[in-house]
């Protein structure tokens, strides 16, 4: 049974926060402003989800205290019962989605998202899926408004890439991009088979929530090795003519993130600290979840090889992610870019795993 003065101390917080986005310096901000902001959405959202949920409770205990009553007007009485009915069978949704809205927010889901693809087995033909996975989330963030960046590249030998690492910046990049972390595995008739084999092959997925000034990662200088090299990867004349790549190695950590992606020395070293951050506090997450013997979410994997997470069935049009058994023959519009039914159904099965756990956790 969900206690309504709970809900009522949740949303206390409403006229403090609407008072504090009000006031004239609220922007000045403006990480705190969007943090409010963002705050301020769940708690009117939780508002209406309570007040969907709590009215028809009300409406259906004033149905069984009326049926209750013997009250002799039979119409009456049987349009008590079907109004009765209908409420009871509306209160289990409403009282999830009650639940959901209840969950504790993600602080990281807002973020923008650093992410790596590494072909693995399969040679020529992992770097040609290397490359449709990279398109794969390029279309993806593009309908979605997002902004990608990219950080270091490796080519292929014909096309697509050895190894790849960008960034995505946008609304709520990390809420939708957590779920693709894995292996991901392609079976297809690769360009260079002859005689019409399908053949399987390999690319890992790594998404980590970028890192922010906020989160006060502190790199020593003594803690890293700063090289500088001409830019081998893709680019215009310029970026490929100077000395403008970077490559930090990490001693503490063992990491080795480079950038050469910009004309700029300095660009380069900006954008591969900010990686190299990201990473940093992955890891830190990850020993910290650890030490309180918390598992990390089953959805949400780390990139690792061997957590085989989805398969491209090319020659029947099928994807299947295995977390969630889930099966779409729209293979073609999907590696296009529109993997939004796959996110949202991973998102869907990750709330109900959230939501199974809060309420394990919830004191009787």
């Amino acid at each position: 049974m969900i206690d309504r003065s709970h809900i009522d101390r949740v949303l206390s917080r409403l006229p403090r926060l609407e008072a504090e986005l009000s006031a004239p310096q609220a922007a000045a901000n403006s990480k705190r402003f969007q943090q409010l902001v963002r705050e301020h959405a769940a708690l009117r959202k939780l508002s209406g989800k309570a007040d969907a949920f709590f009215k028809v409770q009300h409406e259906a205990a004033e149905h069984r205290v009326l049926l209750a009553s013997g009250e002799s007007d039979r119409e009456l009485m049987d349009l008590a019962k079907a109004e009765l009915a209908d409420a009871e069978a509306a209160l289990p949704a409403l009282e999830k989605d009650l639940l959901l809205a209840l969950l504790p927010p993600d602080p990281d889901e807002a973020r923008n998202a650093v992410i790596e693809i590494r072909a693995g087995t399969g040679g020529t033909e992992a770097a040609l899926f290397a490359g449709d996975l990279f398109r794969m989330y390029s279309r993806y963030a593009e309908s979605r408004g997002w902004r990608l960046g990219i950080i270091d590249a490796s080519a292929g030998e014909l096309r697509g890439f050895k190894e790849i690492v960008f960034t995505v910046e946008g609304e709520d990049v990390y809420r939708d991009l957590q779920y693709e972390s894995g292996g991901h595995r392609v079976q297809r008739i690769p360009v260079t088979e002859a005689a019409g084999r399908i053949h399987t092959s390999a690319a890992t997925v790594a998404v980590f929530p970028e890192a922010e000034p906020e989160d006060e990662i502190e790199i020593k200088p003594d803690e890293i090795r700063i090289d500088i090299f001409r830019s081998s990867g893709p680019g215009g004349q310029s970026v490929n003519t100077t000395d403008s790549a970077v490559r930090i190695t990490h001693f503490p950590t063992g990491l080795v993130v480079q950038c050469q992606d910009e004309k700029s020395q300095h660009r380069n070293r900006e954008k591969a600290l900010t990686v190299l951050k990201s990473r940093i506090l992955d890891r830190k997450r990850q020993a910290e979840e650890e030490k309180l013997g918390k598992k990390r979410r089953a959805l949400t994997g780390s990139g690792d090889r061997s957590q085989r997470i989805r398969t491209y069935s090319f020659p029947q049009n099928r994807l299947t992610d295995h977390r969630i058994n889930l099966t779409l023959y729209s293979l073609d519009r999907i590696v296009e870019g529109d993997i939004a039914p796959v996110i949202q159904a991973l998102r869907d099965h990750d709330l109900e795993l959230r939501l199974a756990e809060e309420i394990k956790n919830t004191p009787a």
